[in-house]
C-alpha cells in the first residue's frame, strides 16, 4: 500500500485538470474533478494498486478480473464517456453511447492531457493524448459519433498546433455553446 504516492499523483493530476479547465471556463468542473478519487473505495484500491507510471486501477484489473474503482469512478464521473452508455430502445446494438454534452468532452480531453503527463512525465508531447486515444478501439465504438468527433478534433489540434491555441478554440467554443443554450432554453 502506497498511499502517499497515490495521494500525491491523484492531486498532481487533479491540479492539472484543475489548471487547464480553469483556462477555458469550466471552473466547476476543475474544482469538482475526479472527487471519487477519495473516495474509500476508488483510494484504497488505488494506494494498494500504486504503481506511478501508469493507472493502479489497470493493476487492479490484472490482479482480479475486473476494477471496483473504475466501477465506482466512472458511474460518478460525467466526463467519462462510459457514464453515458445506456440501452438502445431499438435493441441493435443493445447498448449505445449517447452523445455528451460539450463540457464534458473538453473535460475528458483535459483529463486525458493531464493523465498523460502525468505518467508520462518527461516524455510527454502534445501528441501523446492523441497518440493514446489511437490505441483504445472501445473509445471508437461506444463513443456517441458527435462526441467522438469533438474529442478526436480537440486532440488532432492540440497535437498540431500546441495548447495555447486549442485551448483558445476551446474557450471560443463553450462561449459559443453557453449562448446557444441560453437561447434554447428559455
Amino acid at each position: 500500500m502506497d498511499f502517499a504516492g497515490h495521494f500525491h499523483t491523484v492531486l498532481h493530476h487533479k491540479k492539472l485538470v484543475m489548471q487547464n479547465c480553469f483556462a477555458v471556463g469550466l471552473f466547476w468542473q476543475g474544482i469538482t474533478h475526479d472527487l471519487s478519487k477519495f473516495s474509500p473505495t476508488e483510494f484504497l484500491i488505488g494506494a494498494k494498486y500504486y504503481q506511478g507510471t501508469r493507472s493502479p486501477n489497470n493493476a487492479e484489473r490484472e490482479d482480479r478480473g475486473y476494477s471496483s474503482a473504475w466501477l465506482h469512478h466512472k458511474g460518478r464521473n460525467k466526463h467519462h464517456f462510459e457514464y453515458w452508455i445506456d440501452y438502445n430502445p431499438k435493441r441493435e446494438p443493445l447498448l449505445i453511447g449517447m452523445e455528451m454534452p460539450v463540457k464534458y468532452v473538453v473535460e475528458m480531453f483535459m483529463d486525458r492531457i493531464a493523465a498523460c503527463k502525468t505518467y508520462q512525465k518527461e516524455e510527454y508531447t502534445t501528441a501523446s493524448p492523441w497518440e493514446y486515444h489511437q490505441k483504445g478501439a472501445a473509445v471508437k465504438v461506444m463513443v456517441h459519433p458527435n462526441s467522438l468527433a469533438l474529442l478526436e478534433e480537440l486532440l488532432q489540434m492540440l497535437a498540431k498546433d500546441g495548447e495555447k491555441k486549442t485551448f483558445a478554440y476551446v474557450r471560443r467554443m463553450l462561449r459559443k455553446e453557453r449562448w446557444k443554450h441560453c437561447f434554447l432554453h428559455k
